[in-house]
């Protein structure tokens, strides 16, 4: 549910404005925003006031429905997502363009919530790859006295063949994601259990021969200690190693803007709390400081879905001085008090948070009052 903005647009004649819509299509790689584009083409190309755009779920209703010409304001005050039903439902089982004069006299028509725009005139079509119908494309209030022409039809026609081939697109290049990250968690297993397993099997025969010699051999038995606690802490810097050199795939291949808004993205989709991202002038970082701005931002996150109880968590990437940034998770969720700052710090993460921070030439800092949320706030100073 993506509302677009309510300002109107003057159309754009020619095959230039076409050619604009098509490669903009094109050049989008997330379905959300091939869905966006779609929807805002189609209303700037053919003049109209209102736009939307509905991908079938397999339950009747829409797993996405985008919409443009529609304030956030209203799109809340609408209401829930609609039902595959009525002309919506038509347009999903028929392969030709729907052209109405006034879609309030279609038998077919059901009504609509009574913060609903008034629609009259309306085009609509499916977008479908072969027998596969991906979407629904809908217009309404034609600009001007005439309503929507044939020539509109044979337009809207064209854009819904290249939104097809966008969209099968967008759909392949998300699950190569989901591929590539599958393969980077099976890349990771493989690396820890090779840099530990041979270090925690022999600090448990040696723990075990402790044990056995702590009656009969005290001293004995604590040189085996020892060697246990020498054991465990080669262990701990060889996971330590193993974690820190795994640079996320995601960010060679999407840099640190793209990786944090799909997180995001992921995320809000998941969990009941609004979580959002936001960016602003902010350049590419060195590798070093990308990796922890994105795991700080990870383990952040994490706490705040999981412990604080909030509504709302914004991520925002804003420019610092010299080439740098600053990151700022927020939640509005119950916070802590400074007494039980380095209790929570255990408990939240931030010891780590701290030590990633420091490792860049960072500086991590807490906000947090009991009943008025959390801030993590990161800054790095770029290089």
């Amino acid at each position: 549910m993506h509302p677009g903005p309510s300002a109107p647009r003057g159309p754009r004649s020619g095959l230039a404005a076409v050619s604009d819509a098509l490669l903009a299509m094109s050049r989008r790689l997330e379905v959300r925003d091939v869905l966006r584009t779609i929807v805002a083409s189609a209303r700037e190309l053919l003049d109209a006031e209102y736009a939307a755009l509905g991908v079938p779920d397999d339950h009747g209703g829409f797993a996405q429905f985008v919409v443009d010409g529609i304030s956030e304001e209203q799109w809340r005050a609408i209401g829930p997502l609609p039902r595959q039903h009525g002309i919506l439902a038509s347009m999903l089982h028929q392969d030709a363009p729907e052209r109405l004069a006034d879609v309030r006299e279609d038998p077919r028509f059901e009504g609509w919530p009574a913060a609903h725009p008034d629609m009259s005139d309306f085009l609509g079509l499916p977008i479908r790859d072969g027998e596969e119908t991906l979407g629904a494309l809908f217009l309404a209030n034609k600009r001007g006295p005439r309503g929507f022409t044939d020539e509109d039809e044979e337009l809207l026609s064209l854009l819904a063949q290249h939104a097809a081939i966008a969209l099968t697109n967008a759909r392949l290049y998300e699950r190569s994601r989901e591929l590539t990250i599958a393969e980077e968690r099976s890349r990771l297993a493989h690396e820890l259990h090779d840099a530990v397993s041979q270090k925690l099997f022999s600090l448990r025969l040696t723990a075990q021969a402790a044990a056995a010699l702590v009656d009969r051999d005290p001293a004995r038995a604590k040189e085996e200690l020892q060697q246990v606690a020498g054991l465990a802490a080669e262990a701990a810097d060889e996971l330590r190693a193993a974690v820190t050199e795994l640079r996320p795939a995601a960010l060679d291949e999407d840099g640190l803007i793209a990786t944090l808004r799909n997180q995001v993205r992921v995320l809000d989709r998941a969990h009941t709390a609004h979580v959002t991202f936001a960016c602003d002038g902010v350049r590419a970082l060195p590798a070093a400081q990308e990796e922890a701005v994105l795991r700080v931002t990870q383990e952040a996150l994490h706490n705040a879905l999981r412990h604080s109880g909030g509504d709302r968590i914004d991520v925002t990437l804003t420019r610092g001085g010299a080439g740098g940034a600053v990151l700022r998770v927020t939640d509005d969720g119950a916070g802590f008090s400074p007494p039980t700052v380095r209790r929570a710090g255990r408990h939240l993460g931030l010891v780590s948070m701290r030590d990633r921070a420091a490792g860049v030439g960072g500086r991590l800092t807490v906000h947090s009052e009991p009943g008025k949320g959390t801030t993590i706030e990161l800054e790095v100073s770029g290089g």
